[in-house]
């Protein structure tokens, strides 16, 4: 171990392994093993990511407890706990469309019941029409959520992404169309119940 590295010379080796492909997981794993130094790698890497320093000093905050469940020896274990946690992830600013997009996506997330923690990292990164698509297979179950909300919301979202064209534009359609598909036909259960209670 290489005690005492400071943390600018972490910075700059993490800056040029990340240049050189290799994953944050990686980068922060062989730093972590090579200083014992783990809060610090963590703060080297987020910064060599871009990560503002307040919210690096807050995801250390979050993760440090969990230090203690690993030994030395054992920082690519750290290192998968930390990339689980999304802590080396950049969050993307997006503009007024995109914000439009995700907080649409979000209401039909809340109208779901929720999601898995994985998708949190493209939520986080804007990566939109990922959750857009992965949120269109989703098939409701008796009691769970609120059908109704949930395809309004995912056909308003997908008709702003379907708006801006590009590499995925095929899929977020099909997508749409589902979407389009399911609200209708829940709209009109809705509406035959309604009729009946009449």
């Amino acid at each position: 171990m290489n005690h005492g590295e400071g943390e600018d010379a972490l910075v700059l080796a993490a800056q040029e392994m990340l240049a050189a492909e290799r994953s944050e997981e990686e980068v922060f794993a062989e730093l972590a093993a090579r200083t014992g130094e783990w809060g610090v790698c963590v703060l080297a890497v987020c910064s060599a990511l871009g990560v503002p320093r307040t919210d690096a000093e807050a995801r250390l905050r979050e993760v440090e407890p969990f230090f203690a469940e690993f030994a030395a020896g054992e920082e690519a274990d750290l290192a998968l706990l930390l990339t689980f946690g999304h802590v080396f992830v950049v969050d993307r600013v997006l503009d007024e469309h995109e914000e439009h997009i995700r907080d649409l996506l979000g209401t039909a997330a809340g109208a779901r019941g929720g999601f898995p923690g994985s998708l949190l990292g493209w939520f986080r990164t804007g990566e939109l029409t990922k959750v857009f698509l992965y949120f269109a297979k989703t098939r409701f179950r008796d009691g769970r959520g609120s059908p109704p909300d949930f395809w309004a919301a995912m056909t308003a979202a997908g008709e702003l992404l379907a708006s801006q064209g590009g590499a995925d534009h095929a899929e977020v359609t099909a997508g749409l169309d589902l979407c389009r598909t399911q609200a209708a036909a829940i709209g009109a259960k809705v509406g035959g119940s309604q009729k009946l209670q009449l």
